[in-house]
């Protein structure tokens, strides 16, 4: 990631990564096709920083990476996933140890390309960001999916006060929500917002309630239950400290 914190990144749609897509997606290929897409977008920076970490030189990784994408487009990947499996986030890594355990280097580097082509993967941006990401390959994996959940549960907290469903001085929280630098001070802040101090503090209690309710339907997305998504965020909050 350039930027360390709970905000960086381009503004984007709401992903529907969730089973519920996946088990639905299963009655047309079409549908399937583009819910893949969609969750290859996702996930495709974790898995290639948990390969880097793996020992994997940049161009080997790259060709991992592509040619398992194209390995889970060819293998109807999708149709065969099952929510009692538990997490996607863990099914997908499993998915890509098999994948390694079962190919050659030469193998993959001969699929690279294909029909992964309708994936954008910016590696030179991956690699600019992987200097800051844990030695280990599950810590780097964890921590790059954690940082991607809060990066799109900003962007719907954005996009809401952009749509005036919300209303307040979101620049003004957004420091608020910073891994690193000194935000402002609350009284600073309520200058700034033209409020008082026991309403600007208020309206960050609710922004951040909000943000919450958002990163929590993100999890949900991609686990079975409830309760695997309370235990998911609290595995997110722990790659977040890595």
């Amino acid at each position: 990631m350039a930027n360390e914190t709970l905000i960086g990144g381009q503004g984007r749609d709401f992903p529907e990564t969730r089973w519920t897509l996946i088990v639905s997606s299963k009655e047309a290929s079409d549908k399937r096709q583009a819910a893949l897409s969609e969750l290859l977008n996702t996930y495709w920076k974790p898995l290639y920083y948990y390969v880097r970490r793996k020992g994997r030189t940049i161009e080997a990784s790259k060709d991992m990476i592509q040619g398992f994408f194209v390995h889970l487009l060819q293998q109807d990947f999708l149709a065969r996933l099952d929510p009692g499996k538990g997490r996607f986030r863990s099914y997908l890594r499993t998915s890509l140890d098999h994948y390694m355990a079962n190919l050659y280097e030469s193998q993959s580097a001969q699929k690279r390309g294909g029909r992964a082509k309708n994936v954008s993967l910016d590696f030179d941006l991956a690699e600019d960001g992987l200097a800051k990401a844990p030695d280990g390959a599950d810590s780097a994996y964890d921590r790059e999916w954690a940082l991607g959940v809060m990066e799109r549960a900003m962007a719907q907290l954005r996009s809401e006060f952009q749509d005036g469903k919300r209303q307040g001085p979101f620049d003004i929280a957004l420091k608020f929500f910073q891994f690193t630098g000194t935000p402002p001070t609350y009284e600073e802040a309520a200058k700034q917002s033209g409020m008082t101090m026991t309403q600007f503090k208020a309206f960050l209690h609710r922004a951040r309630t909000r943000f919450r309710e958002i990163v929590k339907q993100e999890i949900s997305h991609t686990v079975a239950s409830d309760g695997d998504a309370e235990s998911e965020l609290t595995e997110l909050m722990k790659a977040l400290r890595s």
